[in-house]
């Protein structure tokens, strides 16, 4: 048997699978890290996912590792670069979960727009009877901005065909053939859009990018929405935005130090708080577990990964 190190636990359907096929060192289990250090000339393999990560130390206590084998489209928290100078190739699972956190991100908009949330605690409070809510406002025929305009950023602005919005994007290039307009700088399209949705990756190439300035220019009446990685905001600045009312709204599933949310977010009635579920349904997380069994017996079987990132 091949054996693998597991970093976190993910379903209990995926780890009695893993376990039946595989020696598996449990990371998170008590005295994994004694066993680690007699065991690390012995793995081969490492099982993460897009939470749990795989820093550079990790990599270099273990000797004879071939492959990274990640759960999740996201790798920042995987040191990609420590993995290829040993030659270890890393896998994720991609386009599995497009349709999932698309789904998301524009429940997100119509919420925050809406004020659905906000509306729900507001009849559970028994509050309807003393008067009604502030109005909110339309999504349909409004201008959506999509900061990353890759698979996800693509099925977002598929969804926003059926509300008849204006759609513009931001990425480091055009994306060729794409039917919607290019936007080379951020603050720009910040300022012409209703709504701005990342959909970008994470990392040190993403990190604070959506900055004070591109608050600013979203404005009072503008609402953020954020599928990708906590680290493209500047929390710091999108909670004075909000306070200062500097920013309409929020839709947030992702936050800088998850899963701690800032107290001031958690008080404020025009942010709507999801605790990173994009990918957080039945069919979306059995794909993702066949696509990470599929990597992982493919390199097994043939030394190449399916989903290299």
């Amino acid at each position: 048997m091949t054996c693998i190190l597991q970093l976190g636990p993910l379903t209990e359907r995926f780890n009695r699978g893993l376990a039946a096929e595989h020696e598996v060192l449990a990371l998170w289990e008590p005295g994994a890290d004694a066993l680690l250090d007699s065991h690390a000339q012995r793995i081969e393999i490492v099982v993460t996912s897009a939470r749990f990560g795989c820093n550079a130390a990790l990599i270099e206590r273990l000797p004879n590792l071939r492959a990274i084998v990640s759960f999740g489209v996201g790798y920042d928290a995987i040191d990609v670069a420590a993995a290829r100078a040993r030659g270890i190739p890393v896998s994720n699972t991609p386009d599995v979960l497009n349709d999932c956190v698309a789904d998301l991100a524009f429940g997100l908009v119509i919420d925050c727009a809406r004020k659905m949330s906000r509306a729900d605690r507001f009849v559970r409070a028994g509050e309807w009877p003393s008067g009604g809510l502030p109005l909110g406002t339309r999504v349909s025929g409004k201008r959506l901005g999509i900061v990353g305009l890759g698979r996800i950023g693509e099925a977002v602005a598929k969804r926003s065909n059926g509300f008849d919005m204006q759609v513009r994007y931001h990425n480091r290039r055009p994306v060729e053939g794409s039917p919607y307009g290019y936007e080379a700088s951020l603050i720009e399209m910040a300022r012409w859009s209703d709504f701005l949705v990342l959909a970008c990756p994470g990392g040190d190439a993403t990190r604070h990018l959506v900055s004070r300035e591109v608050l600013d220019a979203l404005g009072p009446k503008g609402i953020l929405v954020n599928v990708s990685r906590g680290s493209v905001v500047d929390e710091p600045a999108l909670v004075e935005a909000l306070l200062e009312g500097r920013l309409g709204g929020a839709g947030l599933d992702v936050y800088a130090h998850e899963p701690k949310v800032p107290q001031a977010l958690l008080d404020l009635p025009n942010v709507v708080l999801l605790p990173h579920i994009g990918s957080a349904t039945e069919e979306t997380r059995l794909a993702m577990e066949e696509l990470l069994f599929a990597n992982l017996r493919a390199f097994l079987e043939c030394g190449e990964l399916l989903t290299t990132v």
